[in-house]
C-alpha cells in the first residue's frame, strides 16, 4: 500500500476573523439535525466545552462563550492558499475537509531524496504560511490520520501494526459501535485485531468488518469485480457562468448525474477529483475524499465549496467554461446505513417520533445507552427524545459486585412481578404460572445482595429460574419471589 501523508490543522475551524483571542469561544456545526459543538478554544475548553457536546451544554457550561456558526465555504476558502502551497510540492492532494488533507508520498520521496527530507519540506513550507500544521505519516490514511493526531508536530510510523494497536476503540469514531466494543471489553484497536474476523463480521455486518481491517493496519481493500474504467461526468457552457449562484447549480446537477451514473454500476465513490476550466484557458483540479461514499448532497455541497474557493481567490477569472467530476476511489462492497445516515430517511424518521411524541406524551418516545449496574434495569440509561440524558453514564468498567453473568434478560418489567415459588431449602423445585404450577427444570444462584441499609434495603438474592414456559430473573426478599427479567 503507498505510504500517506496526512496534513491536520486541530484548530482551523477557529482560524477566522471573526474568532476573538482572548474571549471563550466555540463553533457550532449541523450534525445529524442536531447542533453540536465541532471545535473550541483553549478557554471554552477550561470550562468543560468539548467537541461533540449539544450546543445547549455548551452554553450551560460557558454562558459567557462566544458562540460561532460553522461556514465550511468560508473555511475552504481560507484553507485555498494552504493546498496551492502544498501542491508545489506534491502535485496529488485528497481534501477531507478544510485543515484537513491526505497526500500520496511515493514520487515526492524519490524527488526530495527520503520520506523525512519530504516531512521536513512540508512542514517548513506550511510553518512559513500557516503555523501549528500536524503531520503523519504511514502506511493508510487511517492510520496517518492518527499519527498526525498524536500530539507531536510530526510523526512517521514505521511498524503500523504496533502504531495502532495501542489506540484507543474510540479511534474508530463510530459511537454506537464503540460502545459495543467497549461493552464486549474491547478497549483497544489491538484487542479488536486480534479477534476473529469472519466473528466480527458475523457481529458487526460491514461496519465491523471495516473496523476490523482499520485496526489490523488494512486500509479499504482492492475488489475482484471490475468496475468500469470511464466513469466520469462532465459539462461545457456555451457561455461562462460569471456568478457563484450559476456555479453552485450546476454543481448540484453535476453531482447528481455522477451519482446516478454510480448507481447503475452498484458503486460508490470515496474520492471525487473535480477539475475547472475558466474561461482564459487555466485548468484547476482538486481531489476530496470521504471516510464513508459520498451521497449526492454531500458531493454538490464540495464541488459547490471548491468552486467558490477558486473564485474567490482568483484561480478562476473570467467565468467557468468546463466542468468535469471523476470518480478516483470506488468501493461496490455497498454500505448498509444507520437508521438515521440518510438524510431522506432521518427526516421521515424523526417525523414520525415527533408525531408519536405530540399524541402519546413526551415519556412515550425514549432512547437508551448502556451504563454500570447490577440489576438489568440499571444497566441502561433512558432519557426522551430530543433532550440530554440527565447524567452521565456510570462506569461499564468498575466490577459491580452482585452483578448476574450474561446474557441478560431481554425483557425487564418497569416494575418487578410477584412470583409463588416452591422451595426445597434454598433450591427452587416449582413456579406457579396463572392456574398451573411448573416444575423447575434448572436453574442457577444464588446472587447474594446486603442491600442498601441506608435506603431502607433489605437483603436480597438473584436466581435464574428454567421452566418449560421460559426462562426467568426472580429476587428474594422477604420471604417473597419477583420476576425482574424475561429471557428468551
Amino acid at each position: 500500500m503507498a505510504r500517506v501523508l496526512c496534513v491536520w490543522f486541530p484548530d482551523w475551524l477557529l482560524r477566522r476573523s471573526d474568532a476573538p483571542p482572548d474571549r471563550a469561544a466555540f463553533v457550532v456545526g449541523n450534525r445529524d439535525g442536531r447542533p453540536l459543538v465541532v471545535a473550541a478554544n483553549d478557554r471554552a475548553m477550561e470550562a468543560g466545552v468539548e467537541a461533540g457536546m449539544t450546543r445547549r451544554s455548551a452554553e450551560a457550561l460557558c454562558p459567557s462563550a462566544l458562540v460561532l456558526e460553522r461556514d465550511p465555504a468560508a473555511e475552504t476558502i481560507r484553507f485555498e492558499p494552504i493546498l496551492n502551497a502544498i501542491e508545489d510540492l506534491i502535485p496529488r492532494v485528497e481534501v477531507v475537509e478544510p485543515g484537513w488533507v491526505f497526500v500520496p508520498t511515493d514520487g515526492a520521496v524519490r524527488y526530495y531524496g527520503g520520506e523525512r527530507a519530504l516531512v521536513d519540506r512540508v512542514a517548513a513550507t506550511l510553518e512559513r504560511l500557516a503555523p501549528g500544521a500536524h503531520l503523519g505519516v504511514a502506511n493508510g490514511p487511517f492510520a496517518a490520520y492518527w499519527a498526525a493526531r498524536s500530539g507531536r508536530p510530526t510523526l512517521i510510523v514505521k511498524d503500523e501494526k504496533a502504531f495502532l494497536s495501542g489506540l484507543d476503540i474510540s479511534a474508530l469514531e463510530t459511537e454506537e459501535l464503540v460502545a459495543t466494543f467497549r461493552w464486549l471489553g474491547v478497549t483497544t484497536l489491538g484487542e479488536l485485531a486480534a479477534l476473529p474476523r469472519h466473528a466480527v463480521a458475523s457481529r458487526f455486518g460491514t461496519r465491523g468488518l471495516e473496523a476490523h481491517r482499520l485496526a489490523g493496519g488494512e486500509d479499504r481493500r482492492v475488489l475482484p469485480r471490475r468496475i468500469p474504467d470511464d466513469l466520469t461526468v462532465e459539462t461545457i457552457f456555451e457561455e461562462p457562468l460569471l456568478l457563484i449562484e450559476q456555479a453552485g447549480f450546476m454543481a448540484r446537477r453535476l453531482a447528481g448525474s455522477l451519482m446516478a451514473l454510480l448507481d447503475r454500476h452498484r458503486v460508490a465513490p470515496y474520492q471525487v477529483e473535480v477539475e475547472a476550466e475558466a474561461a482564459d484557458g487555466v485548468v484547476r483540479s482538486r481531489v476530496w475524499r470521504r471516510a464513508e461514499p459520498f451521497d449526492t448532497r454531500a458531493l454538490a455541497e464540495r464541488v459547490w465549496w471548491q468552486l467558490r474557493a477558486w473564485t474567490e481567490t482568483g484561480g478562476i477569472t473570467d467565468g467557468l467554461v468546463r466542468l468535469r467530476l471523476s470518480p478516483t476511489a470506488l468501493s461496490d462492497e455497498g454500505y448498509q446505513p444507520g437508521l438515521f445516515e440518510q438524510r431522506e430517511v432521518r427526516i421521515e424518521t424523526e417525523r414520525a417520533l415527533e408525531r408519536t411524541r405530540t399524541i402519546l406524551g413526551p415519556d412515550s418516545v425514549l432512547r437508551a445507552r448502556p451504563q454500570g449496574g447490577r440489576d438489568p434495569a440499571e444497566r441502561v440509561q433512558w432519557a426522551r427524545w430530543g433532550e440530554d440524558f440527565a447524567e452521565p453514564a456510570r462506569s461499564l468498567a468498575s466490577p459491580w459486585p452482585g452483578r448476574v453473568p450474561a446474557p441478560s434478560p431481554s425483557l425487564v418489567p418497569s416494575r418487578p412481578r410477584r412470583l409463588e415459588v416452591e422451595w426445597d431449602a434454598e433450591v427452587p423445585t416449582r413456579v406457579r404460572l396463572s392456574t398451573r404450577w411448573e416444575p423447575v427444570l434448572s436453574w442457577a444462584g444464588p446472587w447474594r445482595r446486603q442491600g442498601r441499609w441506608w435506603a431502607e434495603e433489605k437483603p436480597s438474592a438473584l436466581y435464574q429460574i428454567v421452566t418449560s414456559a421460559g426462562a426467568m430473573l426472580c429476587r428474594t426478599t422477604g420471604g417473597r419471589t419477583f420476576v425482574v427479567g424475561v429471557y428468551d
